[in-house]
């Protein structure tokens, strides 16, 4: 998905700052003191980065303001994933965003002379991943807000049989019931209670959780495996179609030796949390659903 300037959805473009704004863009990025833009907005602030990637997750969330039009919001870390939103649709900087952690993609960004290989997770105006470049502060990465090496940061344990558990937990939650499936609703966790929602939940991403088309293409997140090779732990994605279409579903295990179904936990329209024997990506089921391996679990 293209970023701001550049070619759109239905072959559109974005609206391009002029030299005049690109300079001053430049200028505000690298003249105004370090010191006045870690104060720009910033909110609840509960940890900082210092250094590398490798460091222990830490928590944060701030606030800051943008510049310019038309940025896109994307689903993951890559300025190529698919668009979720757009911010300041309606003229430069109406928009502030709030961040929690921010990815270095390892290439350049750049809108004139302004680069940045950060981008942020944001969690409003639109959840998703926006290019620093599009924020209005003079460094080239978020002052305060940690820096993840290409993943979120989990809750503590990410290990197959952690995430399985953590899945359990939701067919009784609601006073010993599942909790219900709702696209626009939150649980009392925080993760929205539609299918993407609870994997993302059981994986400990950040909340209310990304949407389906970023557990597929997010490589930050998951990589494509062969159905064979499934664990338990690992995901069937189906991310074609609209909000209404597209599923994922939890694997846990294989039901017999001929892999002719398996058991999985899933967030289903119409019942909620459930635990039961599926065929979805088999031969002879449906096959728009594809394995994907979480990278958290390191293998």
């Amino acid at each position: 998905m293209a970023e701001h300037g550049t070619t759109q959805p239905g072959g559109g473009t974005t609206p391009v700052e002029g030299a005049g704004s690109a300079l001053r863009r430049a200028l505000l990025r690298r003249v105004l003191p370090a010191a006045a833009a870690a104060g720009l907005g910033i909110t609840g602030v509960t940890g900082v980065a210092h250094g590398a990637a490798s460091e222990a997750p830490r928590t944060a969330r701030a606030d800051f303001p943008t510049w310019g039009t038309r940025w896109v919001v994307h689903a993951g870390a890559d300025t190529r994933s698919p668009a979720v939103g757009m911010i300041n649709t309606s003229g430069p900087g109406r928009d502030r965003i709030t961040a929690d952690y921010q990815v270095d993609i390892g290439h350049r960004v750049c809108e004139g002379s302004a680069c940045s290989t950060f981008m942020a997770h944001i969690t409003g105006p639109v959840n998703g991943f926006l290019t620093v470049v599009a924020v209005a502060i003079p460094q080239d990465r978020l002052p305060g807000i940690p820096v993840h090496g290409g993943q979120p940061p989990q809750q503590p344990g990410s290990s197959r049989q952690e995430m399985l558990a953590r899945a359990a937990t939701w067919l009784t939650a609601d006073n010993g019931a599942q909790v219900p499936y709702s696209q626009a609703k939150v649980w009392k966790d925080g993760y929205r209670q539609d299918c993407s929602g609870y994997v993302s939940m059981a994986l400990g991403l950040p909340t209310p959780g990304t949407n389906t088309v970023g557990l597929a293409s997010d490589r930050g997140l998951t990589r494509p495996v062969a159905l064979g090779a499934l664990r338990g732990g690992d995901l069937l994605i189906d991310a074609t179609g609209d909000n209404n279409n597209r599923h994922v579903v939890i694997f846990e295990k294989w039901n017999d030796a001929a892999h002719s179904s398996y058991t999985a936990f899933e967030q289903r329209g119409g019942h909620g949390t459930d635990h039961r024997s599926l065929t979805y990506g088999l031969p002879g089921g449906d096959a728009e659903f594809t394995p994907y391996r979480p990278v958290a679990f390191g293998d």
